[in-house]
């Protein structure tokens, strides 16, 4: 039986009263209002009509009794090693789109590489209740007790579910377009040490590149060593070698931040991109299209990669009981643009050896 509300009442509605004015049950009513996983089981215009009616009495969800009677925060804990506009940037649009739709906070705490506060910063959080953890291309060093889901964690633990691009057909697609375009003597850049992908992915390009033929020269191999969110990260190693040899064509980079640095280092020595040295990058960040060239890059899909991740931490944290994957693949996508081309003295011919199968 419905029981109207006076909108003159001074005390906000309960969840009780507002479940009595529609006429319905409170367990339905709180299914709706908290956007539980069982509310899509609820005839939609039945939804629309709690949501109306909770939104025109301002009724607000006690979060607390909620956090009593499922013994969760409802807040998760995001561990990332630097705050960037490239990767970190397009992840956690993923990861606060999921968590909004499902009503989580988190909380995001950056480790800048430092073995300290990769110990810390788990224990941190867990005194906080966080009912879950998402960490991005961070490492754990011990087993936690509650969800973890890690993305480019490289790594099997106890409790942890890894979210990885699929780096060997990464470095299949990067290294045959160089070598479609007739390079040869090709410069690399690996990661830093405490980036996780820089090992597995330079152990694909290690493989393929022994696959097709591409001779890996030690003299044409970097290193980024410093942290940077700029594209001084790719600059000084590609300015330095220059000054060195010029003897190579194309060069893989790390990342895209780290390729628009090389790129302005190579037209800095006097030089021209793709015209003497085409540049790869590597994940397809947002400005990598509109910078000058244009950038050839591997893509990560960082947005559903986050996305995904954060939808299985929240169903781990809900069910905990449910079986889940050990790992997720993503499979990358090569953006051909404006960063690479022929080789000089293959320009007048475009004739190639076929590609590997």
């Amino acid at each position: 039986m419905k029981r109207p509300i006076s909108q003159n009442q001074d005390r906000p509605i309960s969840l009780k009263t507002l479940a009595e004015h529609l006429g319905l049950s409170p367990a339905t009513v709180s299914l709706v209002v908290n956007n539980a996983p069982g509310a899509k089981s609820i005839a939609l215009k039945t939804r629309e009509r709690v949501l109306a009616a909770a939104k025109k009495f301002e009724y607000k969800p006690n979060f607390l009794a909620r956090s009593l009677r499922t013994r969760q925060t409802f807040t998760i804990g995001v561990i990332v090693p630097e705050f960037s506009e490239g990767y970190f940037t397009m992840v956690m649009n993923g990861v606060e789109e999921h968590l909004l739709q499902t009503g989580y906070l988190h909380l995001v705490v950056s480790h800048q590489g430092r073995p300290d506060l990769i110990d810390e910063y788990p224990r941190l959080l867990t005194e906080r209740a966080v009912d879950g953890f998402l960490l991005v291309n961070t490492l754990l060093r011990a087993p936690l007790d509650v969800p973890v889901v890690s993305i480019s964690g490289h790594k099997k633990m106890r409790g942890v579910c890894n979210a990885m691009l699929d780096h060997d057909h990464s470095a299949q697609l990067a290294l045959q377009h160089l070598y479609d375009l007739g390079h040869r003597d090709i410069a690399f850049m690996k990661g830093q040490p405490h980036a996780l992908d820089s090992e597995s992915r330079w152990q694909s390009i290690l493989q393929f590149a022994e696959k097709i033929g591409i001779r890996i020269r030690p003299e044409l191999c970097v290193h980024i060593r410093t942290n940077s969110w700029s594209p001084e990260l790719g600059y000084p190693v590609v300015r330095d070698l220059l000054a060195s040899r010029r003897d190579f064509t194309a060069i893989f980079c790390f990342n895209d931040i780290a390729a628009i640095g090389a790129i302005r280092a190579i037209v800095d020595a006097g030089l021209r991109c793709p015209q003497d040295i085409s540049v790869v990058g590597f994940d397809d960040i947002s400005s990598a299209a509109y910078h000058t060239p244009s950038l050839t890059t591997i893509r990560q899909p960082l947005r559903r990669m986050g996305e995904m991740a954060a939808q299985l931490l929240v169903k781990r944290i809900q069910h905990p009981h449910e079986p889940y994957p050990d790992t997720i693949m993503f499979e990358p996508e090569l953006m051909i643009r404006e960063s690479t081309g022929l080789v000089r003295q293959q320009r007048k011919s475009t004739r190639q050896k076929p590609p590997v199968e």
